[in-house]
């Protein structure tokens, strides 16, 4: 099922799907990464916004 652009709750704010581009895009600008740099982390941690930023902080250091 196609993502529905016209419903964003907290469920779509909490959630990171780097196989949307507009997606891909904004999240990269918050974190401040690189495409691969999310994907990886999305990868390593799964999609949680949550667990993403706590794992780039992590890989930062």
């Amino acid at each position: 099922m196609a993502d529905d652009k016209t419903k964003t709750g907290g469920q779509d704010r909490a959630r990171i799907n780097v196989n949307e581009d507009y997606e891909l895009r904004d999240w990269r600008k918050k974190f401040g990464v690189t495409p691969e740099q999310l994907k990886a982390a999305v990868n390593a941690v799964g999609t949680s916004a949550e667990a993403v930023e706590a794992h780039l902080r992590h890989t930062r250091r």
